[in-house]
């Protein structure tokens, strides 16, 4: 098979086809052959060599997938050769066949094409797990989602919207800003013209809103603590600006504010498996019924990897980005 390689870490341009033998399902995996993979920022940090697969991971790139079940392993149930499927896996996506555990399975939405499967099983396993489970936004909560124009922001601001929340987002431009409020965001904030804290503190009548979903960090940390109501919750998924900051923690103290944060990569088959769960019955149909869409920025061929790195750190991209395989 085909895959995405590379000689040493790097630059987008380290990133290279090349040829392997595909893979075999163990115990509870399934073959897929490949359609398509979305393309998410800890691909760049992989490939940058900051960010290693987890043990007994497979060392390719791409962390979700959509395409069609060719094999299955030895204790698969409810899935079988020929049905089509997307995916979360722990690497491997950037190829043209890939093993996946039965356990983060999931079946296409109506109307959806695998292109745009692709785009799903990342974005959503992390919105739901961290918004919804560790975030516990709970019914009449007010939502911020900084970043809010990238895949895994339009995500979380479709499902606060369409779960009963106010949402406002930041985003780094005018165009971001209109598309994060098309989404359903209240309010959308340009950060490189307008401070967040002030903006939300106005919008809640100086309350500060309940949940932040944070892929940032470093100096917003501060600010973020100012912008929430008092039992708030921040959730940290990524650290673009540092993962080093000072904090006043007296303030959390009297305030009574949660600050936390998770990866999901290395997180057990469990775990996952809890979260496909509660999207296969609360999410999907949403999906289904098109009341939450996926928005892709743009598709690239398997040998155009580079140039989707390449896109991804730039930053200019509006929803996701996806390589196409078949």
């Amino acid at each position: 098979m085909r895959y995405v390689g590379l000689d040493q870490p790097g630059t987008p341009d380290v990133l290279k086809i090349l040829e392997g033998d595909i893979p075999k399902p163990s115990q509870g995996e399934v073959l897929i052959e490949v359609a398509a993979a979305g393309i998410n920022r800890p691909d760049c940090f992989q490939r940058a060599g900051f960010y290693p697969p987890p043990s007994g991971a497979s060392p390719i790139m791409g962390l979700e997938i959509a395409g069609t079940i060719v094999s299955v392993g030895e204790g698969v149930s409810g899935w079988q050769v020929g049905q089509e499927c997307c995916a979360l896996v722990t690497g491997g996506g950037y190829a043209e066949y890939c093993v996946a555990p039965q356990e983060t399975l999931l079946p296409i939405p109506n109307g959806m094409s695998l292109v745009e499967a692709a785009t799903l099983p990342e974005t959503f396993f992390t919105v739901w797990s961290n918004v919804f489970q560790r975030g516990r936004l709970s019914p009449g909560e007010t939502f911020l989602v900084q970043g809010g124009s990238s895949g895994i922001g339009a995500t979380a601001i479709q499902l606060a919207n369409a779960l009963g929340h106010r949402v406002f987002a930041t985003a780094g431009s005018p165009e971001k800003c209109a598309f994060c409020e098309s989404l359903g965001a209240e309010r959308a904030i340009n950060y490189r013209q307008e401070d967040f804290v002030e903006v939300v503190k106005v919008l809640t009548d100086k309350k500060g809103v309940d949940v932040i979903l944070d892929m940032v960090a470093g100096d917003y940390l501060p600010r973020e603590i100012k912008a929430l109501k008092d039992d708030g919750r921040i959730v940290i998924i990524a650290f673009l600006g540092g993962s080093k900051v000072l904090v006043d923690f007296a303030e959390v103290m009297r305030r009574r504010l949660t600050i936390t944060g998770s990866t999901l990569r290395a997180r057990e088959l469990s775990f996952k498996k809890k979260v496909r769960d509660e999207l296969v019955e609360k999410v999907w149909p949403m999906l289904s019924q098109g009341k939450i869409k996926t928005f892709i920025h743009q598709q690239f061929t398997l040998s155009e990897v580079a140039l989707a790195h390449a896109t991804m750190e730039s930053s200019v991209h509006m929803g996701k980005l996806v390589l196409t395989v078949k």
